[in-house]
C-alpha cells in the first residue's frame, strides 16, 4: 500500500482526460491476437491507456477503483484519523486500502472492516471478512467483528451485469438498499452512508429514507469514474440516528 499522503487532497490523476482516458502522449494500440475476442483486446486497450490503472499500480493500490472513493473523501471529508469504517463489497480491496490510510495517523488509528464474497489476500491494518453480504448470518458476523458503532458505512457492491440497463439498476439499487438496512443498525449518529446506484430513477424509495435519516444527501460521480460508466454514488452526510 502507498504511503500516507501519497494522494494528495485535491488532486487529480490527468485533468483534461474525461472518465479517466489517456491524457497526453500516444495511445498504445492491441492487436487481435490468436483466439483473443475483440472485446478483450478492447478491454486491454482501455486498460493499458488509463493513467488511474498505471497510478494504483505505482502506488501499490489494488484497483483504480480506489481513486473513486479517494476523491469522493476529497471532497466530502468521509475519512478521518480515528474513524470506524465497513467496506462492503471491498474486492479487491482498493477502497480499503485508502479507508485504512485514510483513518490512520499519529491523531489516532481507525478501525477497517471489510467484506466481500470474493476472499481476498490480506490488507495490513483492515480486517477481512470474506462472506456473501445477502446471506443471513453475515451480518451477524460484521457487528460482532465491529464490536460497537462504526462511524461511516461504504457500499461499492455491484451484482453481476445482465447487459439489460433497467435489470441491472434494480439489481444494484436492491444491494443499496440492502447495505442501508445494515447501516441503519451500527451507524453511530453524525455518521455517513455511501453507496453504488446506477443512473436512473429507481432507488427514489431509498433516497425518501436517506432524506428522512440524514441532514445531507448529494448524489456524485468521481473523475475516475468512466464516463461511459452509468454508476454514480449517494453520499448521505449527519447520520440522525435509528430514532428518525
Amino acid at each position: 500500500m502507498a504511503r500516507k499522503g501519497s494522494w494528495p487532497s485535491g488532486s487529480r490523476i490527468g485533468a483534461g482526460a474525461k472518465g479517466g482516458g489517456t491524457s497526453r502522449g500516444s495511445a498504445v494500440r492491441v492487436k487481435t491476437a490468436g483466439r483473443r475476442k475483440a472485446s478483450s483486446t478492447q478491454w486491454l486497450q482501455r486498460q493499458l491507456n488509463d493513467p488511474y490503472v498505471r497510478e494504483a499500480k505505482r502506488l501499490g493500490y489494488r484497483s483504480r477503483a480506489a481513486f473513486k472513493l479517494a476523491e469522493l473523501d476529497d471532497r466530502f471529508h468521509l475519512l478521518k484519523p480515528g474513524r470506524r469504517v465497513v467496506d462492503l463489497g471491498a474486492a479487491p480491496g482498493g477502497w480499503t486500502q485508502i479507508a485504512v490510510q485514510r483513518t490512520s495517523s499519529d491523531r489516532g488509528k481507525g478501525f477497517v472492516l471489510g467484506v466481500d464474497v470474493l476472499d481476498m489476500p490480506p490488507i495490513a491494518g483492515a480486517t477481512l471478512i470474506h462472506a456473501d453480504f445477502t446471506a443471513v448470518e453475515t451480518p451477524a458476523r460484521i457487528k460482532a467483528a465491529l464490536g460497537g458503532p462504526a462511524d461511516i458505512v461504504l457500499s461499492d457492491m455491484a451484482a453481476p451485469a445482465t447487459g439489460h440497463g433497467p435489470t441491472d439498476h434494480i439489481k444494484i439499487v436492491a444491494l443499496a438498499e440492502a447495505a442501508y438496512d445494515f447501516a441503519t443498525e451500527v451507524l453511530a449518529p453524525g455518521g455517513a452512508f455511501v453507496c453504488k446506484v446506477y443512473q436512473g430513477g429507481a432507488e427514489g424509495e431509498l433516497l425518501q429514507r436517506l432524506k428522512r435519516d440524514f441532514t445531507q444527501i448529494r448524489h456524485a460521480k468521481p473523475p475516475a469514474s468512466r464516463s461511459e460508466s452509468a454508476e454514480v454514488y449517494l453520499v448521505a452526510q449527519g447520520f440522525r440516528g435509528r430514532t428518525a
